[in-house]
């Protein structure tokens, strides 16, 4: 995911599938919070450590430490400023 256009559609689809079923009033409020909890631990973990081992800044054993709180600011350039 070395394109950031890629990457922020990819980032954003998801989040803006949530809020449009919430809206619309298509999901109950338990599953909305589990899909806000799978997106914001599971899915941006994987995605923004995917791109990071892309960019190769870090290895790909190391893609779940994305979790750790704080880990995204560290490479917060990387991941939402350059190409």
């Amino acid at each position: 995911m070395k394109n950031i256009f890629i990457y922020y559609l990819t980032i954003l689809t998801p989040l803006a599938i949530i809020v449009w079923l919430n809206k619309t009033e298509l999901i109950s409020p338990i599953y909305l919070m589990s899909f806000l909890f799978f997106y914001a631990l599971i899915f941006r973990t994987y995605t923004d450590g995917k791109r990071l081992f892309d960019k190769n800044i870090i290895k790909k054993k190391d893609i779940w430490k994305m979790i750790i709180p704080g880990k995204r600011f560290e490479f917060f350039k990387e991941l939402y400023l350059r190409k």
